[in-house]
C-alpha cells in the first residue's frame, strides 16, 4: 500500500471478511484472533482483484516497510523539515542496522535504497511541476534538495529532461507510486 487511497481500498477488503482490522497503516494491517489459511487465501485472491499482492515473507515485509516509509516521508512530509537522513530514520522506525536494511533491500528490488528515494523525490518533483504553484526554487527548497542546479542535474539524469523541458511536454509524464 502506498497511499491512502491503497490502505481504502485494503481495508474494505478485510471488513469483507469476518475478520476485525484492529489497525491499518501503509503497508501493513492487524487484525484480531488468529487467521486460517482459508481466509489467508480468500483475502489473497480479493486483494490480487484490486492490484494488490499479499506479502508473508518476512524479507519482503521489511523491503515493503521500506519503500511505505520513503514514500511516506516523501510524498507526505516536509523534506526541507527533515533533521535526520533517510538511513537513520529507516534504521530508527524499522529497529534494523541500516547496512542490513540497504544490502536487502538492494539484492530484492535491483537498486539502492539511495535509487529509490531519489526515484520518488523526482515523482514528488513531477507532481509539483504539474501543479505549476511552485517555483522550482521553492520546489527544489521543499524537496530538500541543496540546490536548483543539484534538482535539475538529478531530474535530468532520471527523467532525460531538464524541470523546464519536462514542463513542456503534453503527453503522461508521472508514473504510479506502486510502479517504482
Amino acid at each position: 500500500m502506498v497511499c491512502p487511497r491503497c490502505i481504502k481500498v485494503v481495508k474494505s477488503v478485510l471488513e469483507a471478511t469476518p475478520l476485525t482490522v484492529t489497525d491499518m497503516q501503509l503497508g501493513k494491517a492487524t487484525v484480531e484472533g488468529k487467521v486460517t489459511e482459508q481466509q489467508l487465501q480468500a483475502i489473497s485472491v480479493a486483494l490480487q482483484a484490486e492490484g494488490f499482492l499479499l506479502i508473508d515473507d518476512k524479507k519482503q515485509q521489511l523491503v515493503a516497510a521500506i519503500k511505505n516509509i520513503v514514500v511516506e516521508t516523501v510524498h507526505y512530509s516536509e523534506l526541507d523539515e527533515m533533521r535526520e537522513n533517510f538511513s537513520s530514520l529507516l534504521a530508527g522506525k524499522l529497529q534494523k542496522d541500516y547496512h542490513y536494511l540497504s544490502s536487502l533491500f538492494s539484492e530484492m528490488e535491483g537498486v539502492t535504497i539511495e535509487q529509490y528515494i531519489i526515484q520518488q523525490k523526482i515523482e514528488r518533483v513531477k507532481e509539483l511541476l504539474d501543479y505549476n504553484e511552485l517555483s522550482l526554487s521553492e520546489i527544489s527548497y521543499k524537496m530538500g534538495y541543496s540546490s536548483v542546479a543539484h534538482l535539475s542535474g538529478q531530474f535530468k539524469k532520471v527523467t532525460g529532461l531538464t524541470p523546464s523541458q519536462f514542463k513542456q511536454v503534453k503527453t503522461p509524464k508521472r508514473i504510479p507510486l506502486d510502479k517504482l
